[in-house]
């Protein structure tokens, strides 16, 4: 039989356990879908960031990613989204997409800054991969990223 604390007994055991949550790393594990996209002949492995918290979370805290890894954001409208490097450690490149998965300009980033990278036109998605990924492969303005149209609708 167990035998039933009093009634402040068990403050102590609650605080404690806020204290540990609230000193638990900021990024949960979340779980994001993963789709496989391609530009010109190259296959990338894209996580969907299509929630408002997926999209606040991107790729922040993460100490590496594999060379064809990155990540697609998917927003709910066409506008002028912008990127910023709060809490993400790895230097990247984004790209910002069309409606129809068309390239219409890429930004570099550099880790922890909270610089502004924005869309040179209403853009429908960005792509954020290793630094420097879609310049060595020679992408540009106008070249079509496939598999957008496998993505889920922004929530």
């Amino acid at each position: 039989m167990m035998k039933r604390a009093g009634r402040g007994a068990c403050a102590p055991l609650v605080l404690g356990a806020m204290v540990l949550l609230a000193a638990a790393p900021a990024r949960a594990e979340v779980q994001m879908p993963v789709v496989e996209l391609g530009a010109g002949m190259y296959r990338i492995e894209a996580e969907v960031a299509y929630t408002m918290q997926t999209r606040q979370l991107g790729l922040m805290n993460r100490r590496s990613m594999p060379a064809q890894h990155g990540m697609v954001f998917v927003f709910p409208m066409d506008a002028g989204h912008c990127m910023w490097m709060k809490n993400t450690l790895l230097p990247l490149s984004v790209a910002f997409l069309d409606a129809q998965g068309r390239l219409i300009n890429v930004e570099d980033m550099q880790p922890q800054t909270e610089d502004n990278h924005c869309a040179a036109a209403p853009a429908r998605y960005a792509l954020e991969m290793n630094l420097g990924w879609f310049k060595e492969r020679g992408l540009k303005r106008g070249d079509q990223i496939r598999g957008i149209d496998r993505l889920p609708q922004a929530r």
